[in-house]
């Protein structure tokens, strides 16, 4: 049963702005077609079964209200109070636990809670959850009664010698309060190391938590101890075992390139890689020219990983539990051992490689008129880097082989036509900038810049994102199970909330915006102060993409079918797609059913289970790197406290605005008090921040020069403030002048009514 299903009911129901749907109602809110309504319905009865979802009067689907006993995740907030987020959505929203109701709990514990009391029903305010036409749900408070399961009982921190004795304070923002920890002399410990610490008995309402030290990494600042730190805290793998080895050095050992039975051999092509100057694992190549008719013939050649990696080996088990390749600054976890990765499956320059090719025909339009697929043996011409193609392209040809010139201004004529075609198509392109880091020897940064983003990325993306469509339309026409990239259509009132919010920017938005209006959108902000922060609500405005089997296309991509094919040496999800190719082009003639015999088709079950882990090593594995990233950027600005940074501001809250740095790419906070002297507001609907007396107002997108104040890298935090407060001091004093006639006048009034 596909889980995305349920995720997308519970996501609708949950929005403040849902109204009660009937169920066909609800479907097409959440984007399902004819073809997946069966599935659907089954997902929403099995939901209905267990209590999950309700049907009212007038057959509405709502979510069930909460019960007197719930089950979830707390998360706690530093002022001492936190919320249970339950396990199953309910009608009312998340739990309220006052601080003297917590029995302890810290940020991610499962914890069993009772509600004790629900606020008065009525007009929607502090803590209510409208929920249909005057209706409206209240938010509940309550106590935890039992703490089911610790979140985890390891953390990563600093180790610090105080007064009172030794304590670690761990790394992020889950868990603040320093651990008290006994003998350090065990594992040979000093101040301000960055350790792993376990917990021995948790922290209560008058004593500290306290631990015992199990690691222990080196200076915390440096690049190895705070590297090693993230990979620990994110439990990302370490080494492969023996058998992971043995298998890789025998694929290596037995490797023969001149045995191409049942290959095309295309050594005489020019086929050259394209990847980023510090890349190893090169697994895709290109290759184009014309046909007899005129028209383009594009060679996609990836990598054939599948021949060296066997289903159900330990490489096979290794790699799925892996995911991915993680890419950490100036550190690469492979998924497969580099024997393979950066040896035989890796699309050298002037060496012999297995692929598996996907050839794309097309008029001078970018219009696809053929496809076709085979194993084959390639030989690269040259390897490039993004910018050596880019050089190349403007006209800067020194060192690069006259046919790859060639090729290369082939390349970009047929990728502007792609791009175009697939533009009309509604294919949306969100303008993220990127930031790359400057690190000395040592590791640590020194600098950032920029990510290269010249045409030759967009001419790779373009060729990746024609062989992953080409496939996966030849899989779905062979009606087997396989893995595919899924981008759920947004659900209406999610376009809804994404259309107000770019009215109340200055942006016309429809009510509920297609791909169209949405590219129009973008295409209105590109080059502006606000461009950063409206890609920002878009991409927010989107579920994650995802691995599953589910069909239901991708819709960034304006794509009907669509999987990963093009990266096997680092992506699970590529391998998997690369078997079941093998195993149509082992059977070109034979029918689908025995197609779908072969046992490397797995199951729609199999797929869901692999696709949902899959998925969570890739959110894992991004995870690290931004967080990694940040630590070492706190660092580096932990040396420039009172510098100025051009910043752009990307949020807005209560307490303060978020701002990010439009040179090194990391957001800091600006707590009200310091934006000057007056009462400021917060207001959602306009995305303002606004001083009640003065007037004065900062926007979302707004541009504003920032002064770095403090630099918490344990807490992950940046403190700016602005160069200029917004209220300036004449402000302030005319402001306070305009006040007296009106108190004088309100005076007068007030008397005058006596």
């Amino acid at each position: 049963m596909p889980e995305i299903f349920k995720t997308r009911i519970f996501k609708l129901l949950k929005h403040n702005d849902y109204t009660p749907l009937k169920l066909a109602q609800l479907a097409r809110a959440i984007g399902v077609d004819q073809e997946n309504y069966p599935k659907f319905e089954q997902a929403f009865n099995e939901l209905r079964q267990a209590g999950q979802v309700v049907i009212g009067a007038g057959n509405l689907v709502t979510l069930p209200p909460i019960s007197g006993r719930i089950i979830g995740t707390f998360r706690a907030n530093p002022k001492g109070f936190g919320f249970v987020i339950p396990l199953e959505p309910n009608l009312n929203g998340d739990l309220f636990i006052p601080h003297d109701a917590t029995a302890d709990a810290m940020t991610g514990d499962i914890v069993a809670a009772k509600v004790v009391k629900k606020d008065k029903i009525g007009a929607p305010g502090r803590g209510a959850r409208s929920t249909q036409k005057g209706i409206f749900a209240p938010r509940c408070s309550g106590e935890i009664v039992e703490i089911l399961e610790r979140a985890k009982n390891r953390f990563v921190g600093t180790l610090l010698r105080q007064p009172a004795g030794w304590s670690v304070q761990p790394d992020g923002k889950g868990f603040v309060e320093p651990i008290i920890v006994d003998d350090v002399t065990a594992k040979n410990a000093e101040h301000k190391d960055k350790v792993v610490v376990e917990i021995l008995s948790f922290p209560t309402e008058k004593n500290p938590a306290r631990g015992v030290i199990i690691e222990v990494f080196g200076k915390a600042g440096q690049y190895e101890s705070e590297t090693n730190a993230i990979v620990h805290q994110y439990h990302l793998p370490a080494e492969f075992n023996s058998d992971c080895f043995e298998q890789a050095r025998q694929a290596a050992a037995e490797f023969n390139p001149q045995n191409i039975v049942a290959r095309d051999d295309i050594t005489e092509k020019v086929v050259i890689t394209i990847d980023p100057p510090d890349a190893k694992d090169f697994d895709d190549a290109i290759s184009l020219e014309k046909n007899s008719d005129g028209n383009w013939l594009l060679g996609v050649h990836i990598a054939d990983v599948s021949t060296f990696v066997t289903a159900d080996s330990p490489l096979d088990s290794e790699a799925k539990i892996r995911g991915n390749s993680v890419y950490l600054p100036a550190k690469t976890i492979p998924m497969l051992p580099e024997v393979l990765s950066n040896g035989i499956c890796s699309l050298q320059p002037d060496q012999k490689r297995f692929c598996k090719s996907v050839y794309l025909t097309y008029d001078t339009q970018g219009k696809v008129l053929s496809r076709s697929f085979a194993n084959s043996v390639i030989c690269s011409t040259q390897r490039l880097t993004y910018q050596q193609a880019e050089r190349t392209l403007k006209g800067h040809t020194k060192d690069i082989k006259p046919e790859v010139v060639k090729l290369l201004k082939n390349m970009e004529i047929l990728s502007r036509s792609i791009e175009n075609r697939r533009t009309k198509n509604g294919m949306l392109h969100l303008d993220l900038p990127e930031t790359e880091l400057i690190m000395d020897k040592s590791g640590r940064v020194t600098d950032a810049r920029p990510a290269d983003n010249s045409y030759p990325h967009t001419m790779i993306e373009m060729f990746m994102v024609e062989a992953n469509e080409a496939i996966a339309s030849l899989l779905d026409k062979l009606n087997v199970p396989f893995m595919r990239r899924i981008h759920p259509e947004p659900d209406v009132l999610t376009m809804k909330g994404l259309s107000q919010l770019a009215r109340a920017l200055g942006y016309a938005l429809p009510r509920t915006p297609d791909r169209a209006a949405i590219q129009d959108l973008l295409a209105a902000v590109k080059d502006t102060d606000i461009s950063l922060a409206m890609n920002l609500i878009v991409l927010r405005s989107f579920e994650k993409a995802r691995y599953s089997p589910l069909s239901i296309g991708h819709f960034a991509l304006a794509s009907g079918h669509y999987c990963h094919f093009t990266s096997p040496i680092r992506r699970y999800a590529d391998l998997l797609v690369h078997r079941v190719l093998q195993c149509h082009l082992q059977n070109r003639s034979g029918s689908s059913a025995k197609l779908a015999q072969n046992n490397q088709i797995l199951s729609d079950q199999d797929l869901t289970e692999i696709g949902k882990h899959i998925s969570f090593t890739e959110q894992r594995s991004d995870d690290a790197e931004r967080e990694l990233q940040t630590v070492l950027m706190l660092q580096m600005l932990s040396d420039h406290i009172g510098d100025e940074l051009d910043c752009v501001v990307t949020g807005l809250a209560n307490f303060g605005v978020f701002a990010q740095s439009r040179k090194f790419g990391i957001e800091g906070l600006i707590q009200t008090g310091d934006l000057g002297s007056d009462a400021w507001k917060y207001d959602a609907k306009t995305q303002s921040i606004t001083g009640l007396r003065t007037g004065c107002s900062i926007r979302l997108g707004q541009a504003i020069k920032t002064r770095i104040v403090s630099v918490n890298v344990p807490a992950r935090q940046l403190s700016l403030t602005p160069v200029e407060p917004l209220v300036k001091a004449a402000a302030q004093k005319k402001s306070h002048k305009a006040e007296k006639p009106r108190k004088e006048r309100t005076r007068r009034r007030s008397k005058r009514k006596r």
